[in-house]
């Protein structure tokens, strides 16, 4: 019940704050659309600090119950540690704000990433590795390298696929509910219940953006969670699979701006989700289409396990391969 409550409180409070962002600062964080954007009309964004105010108040709140008056609420509703977990979201929301403000050189918001994957390893551990953890030190020191540069890497895949109205939020929403229960990491239920509360103004036509501050936060919440398995290679694994729908068009896209020889530091619209947009789906379609893959990859997941993440890599493959199809057919010159 007090979770209940709380996932409540969470949801309301985000409402609340991100309408309120959304009428002080619709002129200060305009977003103009310019010939990459998927919009036409203005729009303020910065409204993920609207969730991740509402995610801070109640965990924030769970932690001094659990800590002062643990017969208040069950100590398994602060995992993951929210202290451990502030200290990464903190510097990336402080960032993601002044970026969505003013604009900060990419390098430098790359440093900060590392910095907080940095803390992230040190909070939680790096990502189960026992093939390279079971070579001694040089290989630890090898699989905190690849975690830390992993944890860069899904924040900002995160960050490249919030380019439509509802897609990473709803998506996202799915990913830590599920993650919530299989990693039996209760908390996470709470940012679920602020990203609802923040998508009801984001949902198709968005009156309002989440911005760098709200993607980055969400990637790195997500990869947080999946650090935090106890060192089970076979469970953090088989997590990682329900990040594919929005992960594995992000890879896709990169792999296939390689292949073309094309600038991938340069902004574009080649997404499969933009494509898909700009042949003539609604925003709302689009984000219905990756929420609806994503609760299957849940779904199978939940009942198959490690076989189920198999499942659910070769069904965000197929799906990517039917966009593709899609795509070619609709470009094709009727006959």
């Amino acid at each position: 019940m007090p979770a209940i409550i709380l996932s409540l409180a969470t949801f309301l409070l985000s409402l609340i704050v991100t309408a309120l962002i959304k009428q002080r600062f619709s002129q200060h964080l305009l977003d103009i659309p310019n010939e990459r954007s998927s919009h036409t009309q203005p729009t303020p964004r910065g409204g993920g600090l609207g969730f991740i105010i509402a995610f801070a108040v109640t965990s924030s709140l769970i932690a001094a119950l659990t800590g002062h008056s643990p017969q208040l609420l069950p100590t398994q509703l602060a995992s993951p540690n929210p202290i451990c977990l502030w200290l990464v979201l903190t510097p990336l929301t402080i960032t993601g704000i002044i970026d969505d403000r003013q604009g900060l050189p990419a390098g430098l918001r790359y440093l900060v990433q590392l910095a907080t994957a940095g803390i992230a390893v040190t909070c939680f551990g790096p990502f189960p590795q026992p093939w390279l953890t079971s070579l001694g030190t040089p290989g630890t020191i090898t699989a905190i390298t690849l975690t830390v540069i992993g944890f860069t890497a899904v924040i900002n895949l995160y960050n490249f696929m919030d380019g439509l109205d509802g897609l990473v939020a709803g998506t996202a929403a799915v990913q830590l509910g599920f993650l919530a229960i299989y990693l039996h990491q209760p908390s996470l239920w709470l940012m679920v219940a602020a990203i609802l509360g923040f998508l009801y103004w984001n949902w198709s036509p968005a009156k309002i953006f989440m911005g760098d501050a709200g993607s980055t936060v969400l990637g790195a919440t997500i990869a947080c969670s999946l650090l935090n398995t106890g060192q089970d290679p076979v469970q953090a694994w088989t997590a990682f699979a329900i990040t594919f729908p929005l992960t594995g068009d992000a890879i896709y896209t990169l792999i296939r701006r390689l292949m073309r020889r094309e600038n991938i530091f340069k902004a574009h619209r080649t997404h499969l989700y933009q494509r898909l947009q700009q042949s003539g789906w609604s925003h709302a379609q689009v984000a219905s289409t990756y929420i609806a893959i994503t609760l299957l990859a849940a779904g199978s997941i939940s009942l198959f396990g490690p076989a189920g993440a198999w499942v659910s890599l070769a069904g965000t493959a197929g799906a990517i391969i039917v966009g593709e199809t899609y795509l070619g057919w609709h470009s094709s010159p009727s006959l």
